[in-house]
């Protein structure tokens, strides 16, 4: 396979090829093949990551605190943010997977190509060192990064309510959701908060986690606690 598309896509080209070839090639495709998969790479590049995330937060950052740090490089070094990476540089179009993956088309389900991000990482350091690792880190998830400091400090509705209501004591608080309505890809849930069993309020979101946000915070306006 022809890696030069994505290498200059990345910004990065690699002296030793085969570095990048193993950092997409998923287990299932290197137990077929008998080469290396890149469970090793994604290992290695995991630690990269989490350590150039924390020195860029650290550097750049300076009025967050130790906790606010932690929250932030949690939001930003997940599945969900090095998918996202994946597929801004089309990673499943290299992704090498085995034919039981290629049937259920392994090579775009979010956690492969979340944990070739990982191992592309480890493949860049091995090959051109620290520096080109950082800025191709940092270059994918600065913004990210940024968003995320935005909102460290906000607390929201669920959190509130609780800590509101157990300002006296222990207390129960349950979510449930109660409704679903509308097609699979635009459905509607509608969610109840209880207090010990007493229904305090519902709210509607076209995600579970919407509706419970809703549900939690018209309880706090009726129960006058914001």
């Amino acid at each position: 396979m022809n890696f030069n598309e994505l290498e200059n896509d990345i910004g990065y080209i690699f002296k030793n090829k085969d570095l990048i070839k193993t950092a997409l090639t998923h287990t299932s495709y290197a137990y077929e093949h008998n080469i290396n998969s890149n469970e090793k790479l994604e290992f290695l590049g995991d630690s990269i990551l989490e350590f150039i995330s924390s020195d860029y937060l650290y550097k750049n950052y300076q009025n967050l605190k130790e906790g606010e740090m932690t929250k932030v490089r949690a939001e930003v070094v997940c599945e969900k943010s090095l998918h996202k990476i994946a597929q801004k540089h089309n990673f499943s179009k290299y992704l090498m997977v085995g034919n039981s993956e290629k049937q259920v088309k392994g090579n775009e389900k979010p956690a492969i190509m979340a944990d070739s991000v990982e191992a592309v990482i480890a493949a860049i350091y091995l090959d051109g060192g620290i520096e080109p690792a950082r800025i191709f880190i940092e270059k994918n998830l600065s913004k990210a990064i940024e968003n995320a400091t935005k909102n460290v400090g906000y607390k929201d509705h669920k959190t509130i309510l609780q800590e509101k209501l157990q300002e006296n004591g222990e207390v129960k608080i349950e979510y449930e959701i109660i409704k679903e309505s509308g097609p699979d890809h635009d459905k509607t849930f509608e969610a109840e908060v209880k207090l010990n069993g007493k229904i305090l309020a519902t709210g509607i979101g076209k995600s579970k986690k919407q509706a419970q946000m809703e549900a939690a915070k018209k309880a706090l306006e009726t129960l006058n606690l914001k």
